[in-house]
């Protein structure tokens, strides 16, 4: 069985909601094409989920249930939680592995894919909130800090990336969960910042209400079309353009939101503080 030797071409970062492909791999259920518009889950941070669609041939609509991220180094094909690198290391070749239960396809055949674009929006709209609520929340907490950190995309101290335990992109949101323990508090980030929630909460909700109001540009930057190839999402906000690099699905424009709000909840954790931040974008 031959394995597929080049990265799958992926559609998705320029917006686009369908593509015209060809079948170049089929495992059972796992149908690999040359190019996709289908966003799949990736297995080192599964932050966002796999766009809904499906594939269409012939006049038959083929689901696709679920659409992941797929490896090979040309002996098997990795996949989903099995691949055993991060997504772009040299030396393996990175696909889109869509599941059809029943594919109904061969190699070779020339198909469509087709997104829910609907359900892509919403989950577009909560990654770009997801960014920026992050970005908020870090200059909400800027005054915490004792010592010298690394910075964010727009100059203040990287709470987000520093304290981050897990991210999920929802339907017009988010939910952050951060760890604030032993290791954070060396780095000189003062944990009593936390006693006062409401403070931070309004602090982070000014900036997002400034920057949603701008209607700033949202963009994905790349060099290349490949899965494996690295992407990054800027938005040119008031003060300086914020770039980090995501392989995600976002909107074109803060024109299109009416707001991003987040809700901070903390808890008691073996050692640490917990901090949760919950996010809700409002369409415009």
């Amino acid at each position: 069985m031959t394995l597929p030797t080049s990265d799958t071409i992926v559609d998705y970062p320029n917006g686009s909601t369908s593509s015209m492909s060809t079948v170049v791999h089929i495992e059972g259920s796992y149908v690999v094409l040359d190019r996709t518009a289908l966003h799949p889950v990736d297995h080192v941070w599964p932050d966002q989920g796999a766009d809904r669609g499906l594939l269409r041939t012939d006049g038959h609509d083929f689901e696709v249930t679920d659409c992941v991220v797929g490896a090979t180094n040309g002996s098997q094909l990795y996949v989903g939680a099995e691949v055993p690198v991060r997504t772009g290391t040299e030396g393996w070749t990175f696909v889109v592995v869509h599941i059809v239960p029943e594919p109904g396809i061969t190699i070779g055949d020339s198909v469509e894919v087709v997104v829910d674009a609907t359900y892509r929006a919403a989950l577009s709209a909560g990654h770009t909130a997801c960014h920026l609520a992050s970005l908020a929340l870090d200059r909400a907490l800027a005054d915490a800090w004792s010592k010298d950190v690394p910075l964010d995309a727009l100059g203040a101290p990287a709470f987000d990336a520093l304290a981050i335990e897990s991210s999920l992109i929802t339907e017009f949101g988010s939910r952050d969960v951060y760890r604030v323990g032993k290791s954070l508090r060396k780095k000189g980030f003062g944990v009593a910042a936390l006693d006062d929630l409401s403070t931070i909460e309004a602090a982070a909700n000014a900036t997002l209400d400034e920057w949603v109001s701008s209607d700033a540009a949202v963009r994905l930057e790349r060099e290349e079309e490949g899965l494996g190839d690295r992407r990054y999402w800027a938005c040119s906000l008031p003060g300086g353009t914020a770039t980090i690099p995501c392989g995600g699905t976002h909107l074109s424009t803060l024109a299109e939101l009416a707001s991003i709000r987040v809700s901070l909840e903390a808890s008691a954790l073996d050692g640490a503080v917990g901090l949760t931040m919950v996010t809700t974008a409002t369409r415009a």
